[in-house]
């Protein structure tokens, strides 16, 4: 066509953001589209001009602008048949929305109340009926003197009980936490008609819908000594800060630990002994008696037995069996039931658990898996079907987070929807960095450290990370740089 040109836009496509907002990264690809621009005649009808006539599909943005323009964020939705709460990542506009023109704030809640992403859509539950949206005229909501936020819904909400209303009022309350200007201390929920309340709840009653109950502040991780003993990290620098062995079999020599996980109240560990033989589980508060092993491995070498365990906020205890022969990801309901296999259909042969991390809400599994040489992060859903004894637990629809890391040697849960990895990018050093659940990059930066073998870190994010290095267990200050703590360790771990 002599009156159409055709221009190429080219580059390398690395990341899709989708209708919901969702966020996906992608090993970088060729993108190679093109913009066509064709003469029409001006309006006075006496020249002619270039006008584009044909776009790609979606909004092309390079990186930078990207990060310029957009922030992620974290909706929250109830894990499906529990009372706590689950973060879902999406990303909107720092600034004001120039097709809805509402402020970031108000895009946030106006995306809560659309539903979760498709990815996490399976296993969590909005309480907002069908249809709540924001009234029709809002585009900016603020808190008053009172650091009240006040939320105008349509009349879909209006008839709504008060506990589901204080369960809608709790998805906002979690929402915003981190996005207005000032904290928010109370969310109210607002009839349709601008006037009556429909319920407030205050940020003293948050606790009442987390999945960990726990609230002392984590500064105590633990870790494995130099004689094979679990023993937990005392809060502050190193002179004051001999670590201690736990009590009970774990930590008075009778076994020696090689990987653990203490559960989320502190009152029990998981071991892996006996060069990755065998799963036992004990009290680590009072002197109990060697238990027998709940789950043995027949794997022919210790990379082919049994993971570091990881627990959920139910209580329930994960593994993974690497033995080649019958690989099994396991799941052990309260931490002393009969081990139950999770149907795993991407668990085949050739494919490796390296390590798993169960998220505090129990519905999302971090997991290291190697496949053909290469160790690589993913994000696993968990659905769950029936209950009690007839309950079926299957992990699926993996997700890669970090598609651009060449490997991944460690990782921990780092926050609601954060992980603190260690790895490589393709052809780089060995680096710390935090990524979102969605595989997106925070701004966070993690000073470096050298010869690391591990990271742990607390979902509370106000806690010191912990990492193994050849020199001993290490912590990072918010604001400081790495401190040593020990000399000899191995395996660091919070609760979890």
């Amino acid at each position: 066509d002599p009156q159409a040109l055709l221009y190429p836009l080219t580059g390398q496509k690395i990341a899709l953001v989708d209708e919901r907002r969702a966020y996906q990264p992608l090993a970088p690809a060729a993108y190679n589209e093109t913009i066509r621009l064709v003469q029409q005649r001006s309006a006075d009808g006496k020249e002619k001009e270039w006008r584009i006539d044909g776009l790609p599909q979606g909004l092309v943005m390079g990186q930078s602008d990207f990060q310029r323009n957009y922030r992620s964020v974290n909706k929250y939705y109830f894990a499906s048949d529990r009372n706590w709460l689950v973060a879902d990542p999406v990303y909107i506009r720092k600034r004001q929305d120039p097709v809805t023109q509402m402020d970031s704030l108000t895009q946030s809640v106006k995306a809560l109340l659309e539903g979760p992403t498709n990815w996490l859509e399976p296993v969590v539950d909005s309480r907002f009926p069908t249809g709540t949206e924001l009234r029709k005229d809002v585009t900016s909501l603020t808190t008053d003197d009172r650091n009240t936020l006040k939320i105008p819904l349509n009349e879909k909400a209006d008839n709504v009980g008060r506990d589901q209303c204080r369960k809608m009022a709790a998805q906002i309350l979690f929402t915003v936490a981190d996005l207005a200007s000032t904290k928010v201390q109370q969310v109210e929920l607002l009839h349709s008609d601008g006037r009556g309340t429909l319920c407030v709840l205050s940020e003293d009653q948050r606790s009442d819908f987390v999945a960990d109950h726990t609230t002392a502040l984590r500064e105590t991780p633990y870790f494995v000594d130099a004689e094979g003993r679990l023993a937990q990290l005392r809060p502050g620098t190193k002179e004051s800060a001999d670590p201690r062995p736990v009590y009970g079999p774990f930590g008075n020599g009778q076994l020696q630990v090689e990987k653990a996980a203490v559960s989320r109240d502190e009152q029990r560990a998981a071991a892996v002994t006996q060069n990755g033989r065998s799963l036992r589980v004990a009290s680590i508060v009072a002197d109990s008696a060697l238990p027998e092993a709940i789950i043995d491995s027949k794997g022919a070498k210790p990379e082919q037995r049994l993971s570091a365990p990881s627990w959920d906020g139910r209580e329930d205890l994960w593994v993974a069996d690497r033995n080649p022969a019958e690989p099994r990801l396991l799941v052990v309901p309260g931490g002393t039931g009969t081990p139950r296999q999770v149907t795993a259909p991407w668990l085949t042969g050739d494919v490796r658990i390296e390590e798993l991390r169960v998220s505090a809400d129990g519905v999302r599994i971090a997991l290291r898996l190697q496949r053909d040489g290469k160790t690589t992060l993913h994000i696993g859903r968990v659905e769950r079907q029936g209950s009690g004894d007839n309950q079926k637990i299957s992990v699926v629809d993996l997700q890669s987070v970090a598609p651009r890391m060449d490997s991944v040697t460690s990782m921990s849960w780092a926050g609601p929807s954060r992980l603190v990895v260690l790895g490589k990018l393709d052809g780089g050093v060995q680096q710390i960095r935090y990524l979102q659940t969605d595989g997106s990059a925070t701004a966070a930066t993690i000073p470096g450290l050298n010869q690391v073998t591990a990271v742990a870190a607390a979902n509370d994010e106000r806690v010191p990370l912990v990492a193994a290095t050849d020199d001993g267990i290490v912590r990072l200050q918010g604001g400081a740089n790495w401190q040593p703590v020990t000399d000899k360790g191995t395996a660091p771990i919070y609760p979890g």
